[in-house]
Order: structure tokens, then C-alpha cells, then sequence
């Protein structure tokens, strides 16, 4: 009796990136991010980190730099240096919670809303370019799959990273011509 064929060995997985969408996602973000930031820094000295500082304040005036970050899911650290400058520049201000005497809050001040009075239209012009390629009902359905991929999406994901094994890699099959 014959043996069947052997399997071959199976072939790693292939990621490939121009079809994976956090890959696609995150490129797109980018690109946005940097064509309307590269217009308001040149016209306004402002940062990315710093401008979006002002619009969660102007949002939600009275939060913590803490909390700023949170909101925008943006780095401690980057959000600390944005407030900083945004100090600096009499944009923002800052003052002791009335209940907890250890929690600064954050607002604009009246330089900073007028900033932001100035360039919040031009971001939003910025915004209808982009999205001008949509139809109504398509422009919906973004927003819808927006939504659904940021609540139930990443329940799922963060859910489900625990349960994702990972192989351990050495050094020698990253780069076997080091071994």
C-alpha cells in the first residue's frame, strides 16, 4: 500500500499591508492629518497635538491634560508638551478644580477661542474636500462603519487579544544570516 504525499510544510503567513485596514486606516489618517496640519501650522504656527488640544477644550472646556489625552487618544506626553506651548502662547488657561485642589483643568482663553473660531472652518472646508467623492448614503455608511468599528469592532479586538497565541520568535529566524 502507498503512502499518500506528504503535505508540504506549511508557508508562513504573508501580512501584506496594502490590503490590511489598520495598515490602510492609519495611512489614510496620516495623509489627512498631515495635508490639513501643514495648512494651519503655516498659517497659524500651530501642531497637530496642539490644535487638536484646542478643539477638545473649546469642546469640553474644564478637563485635565490627562483627560485631553484620553478624549483624543493621543500621548500623555505629547498632549503635556502641546498645553504647554499652547500656555506659552496665552491660548489656554489654566486654573485649580474647585473640589480637588491637586487637579488643574484646562479652557481656552479668549485669544484661544478666537483661534479656534479662525481656524475651525478651514479644517471643516478640509474636511468637505475630502469627503466630496462621497454620496450622501455613502458618507452615511462611513460614519455608521466608523462608529461600529470603534465601539463593537474594538470590544472584539481588545477582547480578543488575550486569546490570540504568539509564537515566540527568535532572533535566528528573523535574521538567520546573523546565526
Amino acid at each position: 500500500m502507498t503512502q499518500p504525499d506528504p503535505l508540504p510544510p506549511a508557508q508562513p503567513l504573508t501580512l501584506q499591508l496594502e490590503t490590511f485596514i489598520p495598515y490602510q486606516l492609519s495611512v489614510l489618517s496620516n495623509r489627512v492629518s498631515q495635508a490639513i496640519s501643514a495648512e494651519y501650522y503655516r498659517r497659524f504656527g500651530l501642531v497637530m497635538t496642539e490644535w487638536r488640544t484646542m478643539c477638545v477644550l473649546a469642546r469640553y472646556p474644564g478637563l485635565s491634560a490627562g483627560e485631553v489625552a484620553e478624549q483624543t487618544a493621543m500621548d500623555k506626553v505629547a498632549v503635556s508638551r502641546a498645553v504647554a506651548r499652547l500656555l506659552e502662547r496665552e491660548l489656554v488657561s489654566r486654573d485649580i478644580h474647585g473640589d480637588d485642589r491637586r487637579r488643574s483643568v484646562l479652557a481656552l482663553s479668549t485669544k484661544g477661542q478666537a483661534l479656534h473660531d479662525t481656524v475651525a472652518p478651514l479644517v471643516l472646508e478640509c474636511e468637505h474636500r475630502l469627503l466630496s467623492v462621497l454620496d450622501a448614503e455613502e458618507l452615511a455608511q462611513l460614519h455608521h462603519l466608523m462608529e461600529r468599528l470603534g465601539s463593537e469592532g474594538m470590544e472584539r479586538l481588545v477582547s480578543g487579544l488575550k486569546d490570540v497565541p504568539v509564537s515566540p520568535v527568535s532572533s535566528a529566524q528573523v535574521n538567520p544570516s546573523e546565526s
